[in-house]
This record gives C-alpha cells, structure tokens and sequence, in this order.
C-alpha cells in the first residue's frame, strides 16, 4: 500500500504515517524514494497491539505466527540484504534492546543487535541471555564492523579522539538510548574519563546510522559515532575506534520458516560475498556462525 493508502485503511492522516515511518514504529519499506507497506506486515502490525483482559494475551500470542519483520539495529548490509533477497522481512529499526524486546513479546521474527558487554570484552550473549530468558533463541553471527567518529569532510576540528569532541568544542551527534551505538559511545567515554554532560551533544538522537551519517554531512554536527560503510558513504572523515559484532537472534521455532532460510540463503550467494567486501569496515568471513543457543 502507498502512503495515502494505509492512512486511509488505518484511519488516520498522511502525516501521522509519516511520523511512525520517521519513529521506526510501523512496517515499511522504501522503493525508489517512495514508501510502501506490505497489508499483510500492516496487518500483523495492527494485531500485535491488541490489548487483552489478564491471563488471556499469552494464551492468544502463542497462537499467533511470529510476523515477518526483523527488528532492531539498523545495518546497511542487512537492509540491503533483505531488500535485494525477497525474503519478504521488513525491517523496523529501532535499535538494539528496542529490536530484543520486540522478538521477546513475539512482535518480530529477526533482530539484530550489537551490544558490547564490558565485563567480558565481547558482544550481545548476556544481553540476549537476559531479555530472552525461557526463549529458544539462537544468536548467529552476522558480521564484523568497524565503529568510530564520523566527522565533517576535511575534519576542520582536527578530531582524533573522544576526548577532542569536549576540547574542542564539538557538536555531537548521538544515537537513541536503546542503540548499540549510543552504549558503546557511552561506554567509549567513560573509558576516556569523560562525562556524557560536558559534551556538545544535539538535542534530537539519530535513528539510524545513515541520518547520523547525514546530521554530520549536513552540517548539523561535527561529529558521532557510526560506522566506517556509512562515513565512506556520505565522504566523511571517519577516526576507527572500535570492532564489533553484529549478530541476529531468531528463535529456534522461527529459523526455518521461508523469510528466515531466504536471508541466509541469499548471505551465502556470490552477489552477496562481492556486495560485503566492498563496504568499508566490514568482514563477513564468519556469517552464520553459532554464538550462542539457549538451553
């Protein structure tokens, strides 16, 4: 459906479709420039904020299929990647623990997620082990990134560090609290001996990597934490900080349903080996590799 018909099925205005579309909170995706909404996604969208009396909605959502939406952090590999497949996932970034909770309540079939977890030095386990307690989940690698600062062409600053972004008096632009991203930066800064206060950070969070990527472009801030595709796209400068890994958590039920086995199918093809390695940042040398299972 088109933007001015789902307004019409769901009825309400063309500008609240576009302030869901703008908040990650309503399936859609974007085909030469223009929006389009699946029914059946919109469909499930709508069923899934059913309320029901207590001690029914458990009941009613274990009966319900698991809609095909993969939620979570945005990634240009895998938007591309469920574009270019058909595997008929529509993606609904919203972050990483925003994507978790989601797949957890059985509102999306995918999500993925890069949460760095200090203690252990490594990514996502603990978090997914967490938020998904009870859950027959699996964690599989999706692929490694590079991570750090996005910054305007020529680096007029001269930015090459966190603690540059407080010295000198940089505009920083930040990604929504429930994003992989904003918790490495936050913890980037904290390591740094910095505090997130004395920062020049904007008063409106990025939603996804690429409006970070264009916040800088366009002038509106100096600088912020994204990842090295999405600065080589926008020819930004970009300062490497951090390697992390991206992975997807689908629950065992839900892995061999046909949206999931076409993604992967697709991420083992020849277009998409050659699509990978041409995105600065990126080593998918290991995709599909089991992280984690839950027990």
């Amino acid at each position: 459906m088109t933007t001015r018909e789902v307004a019409d099925y769901l009825r309400i205005k063309e500008r609240k479709v576009y302030d869901l579309v703008r908040q990650k909170r309503i399936p859609a995706t974007r085909v030469t420039g223009k929006w389009l909404f699946p029914k059946h996604l919109i469909d499930q969208w709508v069923a899934g904020g059913t309320e029901f009396p207590d001690g029914v909605a458990g009941v009613a959502r274990t009966g319900q299929p698991t809609p095909a939406i993969c939620a979570g952090s945005h990634d240009p590999l895998l938007e591309w990647s469920l574009r270019e497949s058909g595997c008929d996932l529509a993606m609904m970034p919203g972050g990483s623990l925003d994507g978790l909770g989601r797949l957890a309540e059985g509102e999306a079939m995918v999500c993925g997620l890069h949460v760095y977890e200090p203690d252990t030095e490594t990514y996502n386990q603990a978090t997914v082990a967490e938020a998904c307690a009870g859950l027959d989940v699996v964690l599989i690698e999706w692929a490694w990134r590079e991570q750090g600062l996005a910054l305007a062409p020529g680096n007029p600053l001269g930015i090459s560090s966190i603690t540059d972004l407080k010295d000198k008096k940089a505009r920083v632009a930040v990604r929504q609290p429930q994003a992989g991203a904003q918790i490495l930066f936050r913890h980037l800064v904290e390591v740094a001996g910095l505090d997130m206060a004395a920062l020049g950070v904007l008063d409106h969070p990025a939603m996804s990597e690429t409006d970070l990527g264009l916040a800088v472009l366009e002038g509106k801030a100096d600088a912020g934490l994204c990842i090295a595709s999405v600065a080589t796209q926008y020819r930004l400068d970009f300062v490497p900080l951090h390697r992390e890994r991206y992975d997807l958590v689908i629950r065992r039920r839900d892995y061999f349903e046909p949206p999931v086995q076409a993604l992967l199918a697709f991420a083992n093809s020849e277009v998409f080996v050659e699509r990978a390695g041409e995105m600065p940042g990126y080593d998918a040398s290991k995709l599909g590799r089991v992280v984690y299972n839950a027990s």
